[in-house]
């Protein structure tokens, strides 16, 4: 009898880390999938985003306040808390926050869904720039929670499913996104001392894996390779796979769960390879 992925992984618990857009209800179908695995799964709010989506949805003040070094800091804080290293999974912005802490030297594996781009990337493709564009239109939204329409949401993270399906997964995920996070991400390039940013060469962080979507429309494949190939002056393991026809929706689209037992299969190996030993040292003092 073949062994579960829990039996196999050194690491006893998964750490979600959600986009931006939306909240931890997305990894909803995750979150029961890898407790059926054997997992201890926890995905946190970014921090002031503990509310529902509708709560959320009509006071969404506590997001307009985040920035990326205090949602960083506040996951940073969560696992070093943990008895053992997680392996950390990230989906969009939660893909840049996962690099992030893996370089930090957090996990015992790490997975980048449809990463949001670190300092250092250059591939900005056109459909990325559009999606952004709600946020990035107007300097004065870098302190504003700034919604997409069903028209927008459509486009950016739902694609490859009809307007109906898409109008139903807006009205169960969809809240107002952070501007201060998207502009640090837009504006990384150009500031010496931005936030999102690692050391591509760092050889003693946990293996990482990045994850595309071919019909991704925020975080195309062209953008996810540019952003692993960085990685090459590094001695980790780092891997990329590709999905095609899948939109940036991955997490509850149709066939998630092979993007899923992907991920943990991936993760679960890459853990006998990674023993880190960061566990119970101080956690970055949030906004330093």
């Amino acid at each position: 009898m073949s062994s579960s992925p829990a039996d196999r992984s050194s690491a006893d618990t998964i750490v979600l880390i959600h986009g931006l857009w939306m909240t931890p209800r997305s990894w909803e179908q995750w979150v029961d999938h890898y407790s059926a695995a054997g997992f201890r799964v926890l995905a946190p709010a970014w921090p002031g985003m503990e509310g529902e989506v509708e709560q959320l949805r009509r006071d969404p003040s506590p997001i307009a306040k985040l920035n990326v070094t205090r949602i960083v800091d506040h996951y940073d804080r969560i696992i070093r808390d943990l008895d053992r290293p997680p392996i950390i999974m990230g989906h969009s912005f939660g893909g840049s926050f996962t690099q992030m802490l893996a370089d930090r030297g957090l996990g015992a594996a790490a997975v980048a869904i449809d990463s949001a781009p670190v300092k250092g990337v250059l591939r900005v493709p056109f459909s990325s720039l559009r999606v952004a564009l709600p946020i990035l239109r107007s300097f004065g939204n870098r302190r504003r929670a700034v919604p997409l329409s069903p028209e927008q949401f459509h486009y950016a993270f739902t694609n490859t499913m009809s307007r109906e399906e898409s109008d139903r997964v807006y009205g169960r995920y969809h809240v107002p996104g952070a501007g201060g996070v998207l502009w640090e991400s837009a504006l990384a390039n150009l500031n010496p001392r931005s936030a999102i940013r690692v050391n591509f060469a760092n050889s003693d962080r946990a293996p990482l894996l990045f994850i595309a979507g071919g019909a991704d429309h925020v975080a195309p494949p062209v953008q996810n390779k540019s952003n692993a190939g960085r990685y090459r002056r590094s001695r980790a393991i780092t891997g990329y796979h590709e999905f095609p026809g899948r939109a940036h929706f991955t997490l509850g689209q149709p066939g998630w769960q092979a993007v899923a037992d992907y991920a943990l299969e991936w993760a679960v190996e890459a853990t006998a390879s990674h023993k880190p030993e960061y566990q119970r040292q101080p956690a970055p003092v949030a906004g330093q």
